[in-house]
């Protein structure tokens, strides 16, 4: 595929990823807390997990290891650091969560495969075979170096925040409760802060349009969801600290 008719590929991306979030200013998706039976036929919470992000994983993989473009020191950290975002999300945090029972509408599952199969391709397309970038020199530059840092960062709030969710839920103990601790004294969804941050850096260290359109999808999921997951806790919760935002310390 020409470079040029890639791009277009990944502004319609970006451009749809744009329709979507003011879709999801107005629709819920339910799923977690927000779930319901009405969006047909559900699965385990854990298995859906499982099946909406391991394809980012293989796919990805698979575009990088069979590409054309030298597998250079700066493509294997681009890689590993893909990599383990979503072998922690494909394996590892399904195993971990405490949602014994819960399930999820098997169409979100099947929107979520389908946003990781076209995500990871046009990224993983990118960096196996069409970029000429990533070379030695590639490994100093401030952009690559910034966006490592703050890709580690942001993957480290978010796997805090996470622990401190998981931990909520004390064994033989079921329900919601207002988390606390960290950044969820500033805002109710740090989790998906972290998320933000991440594919921020992400998007820096890589430097193209394909990362930056995951960085704008990143954005326009998750702070809507953030948003309902905000409105939901003080719905719930009379006592809910009345100065904390949703998903940007002190802004939103």
């Amino acid at each position: 595929m020409q470079e040029e008719t890639f791009n277009i590929i990944v502004v319609a991306w970006i451009a749809l990823a744009c329709i979507l979030f003011f879709v999801l200013l107005f629709i819920t998706v339910p799923y977690g807390r927000h779930s319901t039976r009405r969006w047909g036929p559900t699965i385990p919470n854990r298995l859906g997990w499982f099946i909406m992000e391991i394809p980012a994983l293989i796919i990805f993989l698979c575009f990088v290891l069979s590409g054309s473009a030298q597998k250079s020191a700066a493509v294997i950290i681009i890689a590993i650091l893909f990599s383990a975002h979503y072998t922690n999300r494909s394996l590892i945090y399904p195993l971990r969560i405490k949602t014994t029972g819960k399930k999820m509408p098997l169409l979100i599952a099947c929107m979520a495969v389908i946003f990781n199969t076209v995500n990871a391709s046009i990224i993983g397309y990118h960096t196996g075979s069409l970029q000429s970038t990533y070379t030695s020199q590639w490994l100093t530059d401030p952009r690559f170096i910034s966006g490592i840092i703050v890709f580690i960062a942001g993957m480290a709030i978010n796997l805090c925040s996470d622990e401190k969710l998981i931990h909520l839920r004390l064994s033989g103990v079921s329900g919601y409760k207002i988390p606390s601790g960290g950044l969820f004294n500033y805002i109710s969804c740090p989790n998906f802060f972290g998320e933000i941050v991440e594919w921020a850096g992400f998007a820096l260290l890589c430097w193209s349009l394909p990362s930056l359109s995951f960085f704008v999808w990143t954005v326009c999921n998750l702070l809507p969801r953030a948003l309902d997951h905000h409105r939901w806790y003080k719905k719930q919760f009379p006592e809910y600290p009345a100065a904390r935002k949703a998903v940007l310390p002190f802004i939103l």
